[in-house]
């Protein structure tokens, strides 16, 4: 692979432009970069010098239609018209030359993209008629639309080999369910001349016109197993195909699915240069073209980019920061925790590790010859929002936080540390110690990896107060923290060494779940610099490696770019109050009880209805 061969630096009239003023003074014009994220509601845009800082941010909402119950749909039309919105505004904040930008980056879900393979325009994905009747080019499958059930509990029947690597069995999120589900459903005319993206894949297509794939988006949703992996040897598996009712995918090469590498397809690492910004895409975005693009990555991995590259000292034995050396080693003992509307926990390991319930172990999706491990909660973000909008309070709870002119969630906090003092609590998590909330309502990605997992609460009372729903809200922040000690135990009895978390998204700056986690975990949890922005700033490195591509190919290593660009972050550490340790140590037994007992009423109610037709 190209990153592994040397290095060579660009010259300064590579990597710089010089511009002279009326005085003839001579001033060295700063380089910049771009990334693009594509996360579940909106698209952003940053603008990052060759410092690693973010010198632009702008964000714009995208759509989102649901015509059934568990169907989500998208558009990339719709999502391309907001990237390059989004890219307007954020050069224009700034003044910020086009001309000075030197790379671009993509990050997306890992939703579907389907193009028509004639065309290359975009193909509807809701049935009945699948067409783009009426202006519908929702050609999106998101990645959260669960309507792919049976097509998953077939896949997973095959028992097949490859499901070792995403924690046993295929998840109802990844992509190839969702091809399944339009192969069971799309008239096979209209299947038979669909080609398939990751999301990601589908947007560097749209900004350079190529066809290469990531191997982050194939290898982590879609089944593919790098050649030499296990006896792989062309990457997509097409006995699995096969067998699962896709054989048409294997034709010509599996061309529709990207191709086999180096035959009639390209794969790459992330952030290897795979083409330039073509004119069209280049006048859509108010840039010039044959600007460097980056093969783009899953979004949580890109919050594994713009986080754990960070130098912060969490103890005397790990990095202090200007004294350790800041090598990929230390990635091993990060998990990065990106959270939105759901958490991912991704963390690197030199040697394959399979743990039961997290996806992988998936190698060369970040960097060459290295493997990375998916854990997850299907909601965090969402369940938060979930508990507090249900509850009889809510609105109440509202109307007091605009009187502080505060959102939700801090006046809540505000709320729970008067409720501490009132009754002189030794700390916060005092007030819940008899109320045990168990939040898996949308399912249980990991470990348990259960999607039939839902929610329970033990010490439910008639309180419809405020009180009551600062109760509600701290056990959902608690629960939060003990599937994370659960996935983090998981991972690190299988192989792992995970001794510190680095998080990502809005979560980050609550305040009380911060500390809450890294008591829970007992362990540092890492505050990034830019706690809304650590995602599209992986992003925008993806375009800083790409546009470090010399003449032979060769570009600077993801981890030198990721040490010279990241930002210090604040550490958060685990309270040493002996009695919160022993509550959090308790209520955990109780969470993990509540977790299989779950799983064990719904076993023996459905052996005792054996048999019994309604």
């Amino acid at each position: 692979m190209s990153t592994s061969m040397p290095y060579r630096q660009p010259s300064r009239q590579q990597s710089r432009q010089m511009s002279v003023d009326p005085h003839n003074e001579i001033h060295v014009q700063q380089d910049h970069y771009i990334g693009i994220d594509v996360g579940t509601g909106s698209a952003r845009a940053c603008i990052m010098n060759d410092k690693g800082d973010i010198v632009g941010l702008a964000s714009e909402n995208i759509g989102l239609w649901q015509p059934e119950t568990g169907y989500y749909e998208q558009s990339t039309t719709n999502i391309w018209r907001c990237i390059c919105s989004s890219i307007h505004r954020a050069m224009a904040q700034h003044n910020v030359d086009p001309s000075t930008i030197r790379g671009l980056g993509f990050d997306a879900t890992c939703s579907l993209a389907v193009f028509s393979e004639d065309t290359d325009e975009p193909v509807s994905v809701t049935g009945p008629r699948f067409d783009n009747a009426d202006g519908n080019d929702r050609n999106v499958i998101l990645w959260l639309d669960h309507r792919p059930v049976e097509e998953t509990k077939k896949i997973n029947a095959t028992d097949h080999n490859l499901l070792r690597y995403v924690g046993g069995q295929m998840s109802i999120e990844m992509e190839i369910p969702k091809v399944l589900w339009l192969k069971n459903h799309m008239p096979e005319e209209q299947f038979s001349r669909c080609k398939f993206y990751d999301l990601t894949d589908a947007l560097t297509h749209l900004a350079t016109g190529n066809e290469t794939r990531s191997f982050c988006s194939v290898v982590c949703k879609q089944g593919f197993v790098p050649v030499g992996v296990d006896g792989s040897v062309k990457g997509w598996q097409e006995d699995f195909l096969t067998e699962i009712g896709l054989p048409d995918l294997c034709e010509d090469n599996l061309k529709r699915m990207g191709g086999v590498n180096g035959v009639n397809g390209h794969y790459a690492t992330a952030g290897e240069l795979i083409g330039t910004l073509s004119e069209k895409a280049a006048g859509d975005m108010g840039l010039p073209a044959g600007i460097a693009v980056g093969s783009g990555v899953i979004d949580a991995y890109a919050g594994w980019i713009g986080t754990v590259g960070a130098k912060v000292n969490l103890s005397n034995e790990t990095l202090n920061a200007g004294v350790a050396k800041n090598d990929v080693s230390q990635a091993f003992t990060r998990l990065a925790a990106v959270a939105g509307t759901s958490t991912c926990h991704l963390a690197m390991s030199e040697k394959p590790v399979f743990v039961n319930g997290v996806w992988g172990p998936y190698r060369d999706v970040l960097i060459p010859d290295y493997w990375l491990a998916e854990g997850g909660q299907s909601a965090t973000g969402e369940l938060l929002k979930h508990v507090i909008e249900t509850h009889p309070a809510f609105q109440e709870a509202m109307s007091v936080a605009e009187t502080f002119n505060a959102n939700i969630y801090d006046y809540l906090n505000e709320h729970l540390r008067e409720m501490q003092e009132k009754i002189n609590a030794p700390t916060i998590s005092y007030l819940g110690r008899h109320f045990f909330f168990y939040g898996d309502l949308f399912g249980n990605r990991s470990p348990v990896a259960d999607p039939d997992m839902k929610g329970s609460v033990i010490g439910l009372s008639s309180d419809k107060s405020l009180d009551g729903l600062a109760l509600y809200y701290y056990a959902t922040m608690e629960f939060i923290a003990l599937q994370t000690h659960q996935i983090i135990e998981a991972m690190n009895s299988s192989g792992h060494v995970i001794s510190s978390i680095f998080m990502s998204g809005s979560q980050c700056q609550n305040s009380v779940l911060m500390e809450l986690m890294a008591t829970a975990c007992d362990m540092p949890v890492l505050i990034p610099r830019y706690v809304h922005a650590a995602v599209v700033h992986g992003a925008a490195m993806l375009g800083a490696k790409a546009a470090s591509t010399d003449k032979e190919g060769n570009s600077e290593p993801l981890w030198n770019i990721m040490d010279r660009m990241s930002k210090p972050g604040k550490a958060v550490r685990p309270n040493k109050d002996e009695g919160e340790k022993k509550l959090l140590r308790a209520k955990y037994k109780v969470f993990l009880r509540q977790c299989e007992q779950q799983r064990e009423f719904r076993r023996e109610v459905d052996e005792a209805l054996k048999g019994w037709k309604s």
